[in-house]
């Protein structure tokens, strides 16, 4: 499975008309839980599975030259490989081409976010995708904040905050992503994950593949 569509705040300044928002009640599923806000990096989402590595399209394990670190002779899938179970979806963003943004403070190429069982169809806690990412030898996506939220204008503060700050790897954030830290079912996707992303991103970033450059690691 690819990994699913992720609603947009309501005030995510980078919705166009094809995205989706959040609907009416939404923060209902946020209010006095705990959640944990990640920065949202500009790359590629990647899956790794104990078949292959796939990216955008997952009809085909992915073969990009944008993607070489993964799947080379030396690549970070193969290492990993091994300790993937069967029924397990690893998912990651992938820097090593760069987009739209320019990061030059990376210290790695891949990113964890997230691991799904397909067996039952949950997806794992904030603290179980730290844990994992540390037995797979690999980093997760920057946690920028973590706590409980009372309200909506309480988080929209905490947001708009965020996103005007710069990105841990370099000057500019793409946005930030919102979830709680518990483990919860696929069909509760939408009521537990969204993010915020800057404004035209999707213009800057439709060619990208056409001139992108390999991306430096510091």
């Amino acid at each position: 499975m690819k990994y699913p569509r992720t609603y947009h705040l309501p005030y995510s300044l980078g919705a166009t008309k094809d995205d989706k928002k959040l609907k009416d009640n939404w923060f209902d599923y946020f209010k006095n839980q705990e959640i944990v806000i990640t920065e949202k990096l500009d790359g590629e989402n990647t899956a790794f599975t104990s078949q292959d590595v796939y990216a955008r399209s997952h009809g085909a394990p992915t073969r990009t030259p944008w993607s070489r670190n993964l799947w080379g002779d030396d690549g970070l899938y193969w290492k990993v490989k091994p300790l993937l179970q069967d029924n397990e979806i690893v998912f990651g963003e992938n820097l090593y081409g760069e987009h739209s943004i320019h990061y030059d403070k990376l210290p790695s190429y891949w990113f964890m976010f997230a691991q799904y069982d397909e067996t039952t169809q949950y997806w794992a806690s904030w603290d179980f995708v730290k844990y994992w990412a540390e037995m797979l030898g690999v980093s997760t996506v920057p946690e920028l904040w973590r706590g409980k939220i009372e309200s909506e204008k309480q988080l929209e503060d905490l947001v708009n905050s965020l996103v005007n700050e710069p990105s841990l790897f370099g000057d500019n954030r793409e946005g930030v992503v919102v979830r709680l830290t518990k483990a919860f079912h696929n069909d509760e996707f939408s009521h537990n994950v969204c993010k915020w992303v800057r404004p035209n991103h999707v213009q800057t970033d439709e060619h990208w593949t056409r001139t992108w450059t390999k991306a430096t690691l510091i």
